[in-house]
Order: C-alpha cells, then structure tokens, then sequence
C-alpha cells in the first residue's frame, strides 16, 4: 500500500485533533474508532473480508502499512473469523497514540511539549498542513450537504466518525443537529463502515455478550438500556415516577 493515499485511520485522527487545543477530540472512545478503521482499510485493500457479524482474513499478504499489517497478522493468527465486536474492544487501545507518532514520523502532524498546573508534562499535536484536515472535512460536508451518496473511503469514515462521537465535534450546537443526523445516516452506504461503527459503539455501551443477529430485544428494566445506535430505550424511572407507575 503506497503513501499517496491516507488511510482512513490516519484520516479519523486528523478529523479529531483539535487545531486550537493540539488535543484529540473523544480520546477514550477514539482507540476503538482507530481498532474499527483498521478492519476496513484492510477490507478495502482486500485482505479481509465481513463474515457475517465476524472478520475472516482473505488474503494474509501485507499491505505494505507496518501498522495495518500488525492488525492483520494477528487476525490471521486467530485461525478463525473473529467477531468484530471482540476485535475492537480487545487488548488492542493505545492505538491513538500509536497512529499519532505515525502521523508525526509522516510529517503530517508536530508534537509541542507542554506541562499541565506548571508541573506534568504533557503532548500536544500540532498539524503541519491544515489544508490535509480541510479536505478531510470537505469530503464528509460535501456528502452530508448534496445527500449524494459517498465512496466508500469517505462513507466508512462517516460511520466511525459518528460512532466514536465526533459528530458534537464537528457539527456543534443547535444549528449542527441536522448535520449530526445526516452524519449518522451516512452509515448506510458502506458495509463494512457499518459492521465495524455499531460494533464501536456495541462496545461503548456494553453490549457485545452475544452476536448481533441473535440478540434479543432489550427489556426494560428500570436500569439504563442503550441501543447500539447509542439512544436510551428506556429512561430511568425514581422517586414520584417510581410511585406513580406502581399506582
């Protein structure tokens, strides 16, 4: 796999790097994100391929992507498809800070050294082309705006883009709500971006203990249920509400 093009885990966290802050934007839900895009830049370069609710390895020859192809020797080393959901909420996290010394090695992003209350050290991330996030952002803007069915790349984005909770980072406010939502929708148009964004957002909300395709309804209890779209079933009932639903 050349260096002409990004990978869509590299454009995930350039998508969520704050220019103004060099800090990415849902960092604990941003490693799965990365996990997630992983599986589909591999799809897309053939090497694996969605078997139902799991992932089977197709073609075990390297990409040429040292990153990518450390996710893909360990899913050949499975033997057998993996679920997505278990693939990505694995022992797998740090990859945020991974892919960001990658971006720094690639020259697309710069670390400014800091210290938090005059006494920690901390890291921030700087872009070295804005112009590369610009484009990055016009893609998914132009999809939500014409309604046009995006490519793949740009369609699989969107997913994890949503999935991981970046659509508040994007589209903020009131006045972004109707963008939030076609962003969510963009999930449609690839697959593979679907699979792997409801299985991200399966294991932020806890529910990986059984096979999507078998999963029954959720009950209602008066503990939270969430839906692997993220939105509560059931809101929680207490005190008067509690009182007034048993009479």
């Amino acid at each position: 796999m050349g260096r002409s093009r990004r990978t869509i885990p590299e454009e995930l966290l350039l998508l969520a790097l704050d220019p103004a802050t060099g800090t990415t934007a849902q960092p604990q839900s941003l490693d799965l994100g990365l996990a997630g895009a992983q599986l589909v830049e591999l799809a897309l370069a053939g090497r694996i391929a969605p078997d139902g609710d799991r992932i089977a390895v197709v073609m075990p020859r390297p990409t040429g992507d040292p990153t990518l192809d450390s996710a893909l020797e360990l899913l050949r080393r499975r033997g057998s498809p993996v679920r997505a959901v278990h693939w990505i909420g694995g022992p797998r996290l740090g990859l945020r800070q991974i892919y960001l010394a990658h971006l720094e090695r690639c020259g697309m992003v710069h670390a400014v050294a800091g210290q938090m209350c005059g006494v920690l050290p901390t890291t921030r991330y700087q872009a070295t082309d804005t112009a590369i996030s610009r484009e990055i952002r016009a893609r998914l803007d132009s999809a939500i705006r014409t309604g046009v069915p995006p490519d793949p790349r740009t369609a699989a984005l969107a997913a994890l883009a949503h999935a991981v909770g970046l659509g508040k980072h994007l589209y903020p406010g009131n006045e972004g709500r109707s963008s939030r939502s076609r962003l969510r929708d963009l999930i449609r148009h690839d697959p593979m971006g679907g699979l792997v964004a409801h299985a991200v957002m399966d294991v932020q909300n806890g529910v990986a203990a059984q096979p999507r395709r078998d999963r029954a309804p959720a009950p209602q209890p008066a503990a939270r249920a969430t839906a692997s779209s993220g939105v509560p079933l059931q809101p929680r009932r207490t005190g008067a509400m509690a009182r007034a639903a048993a009479h």
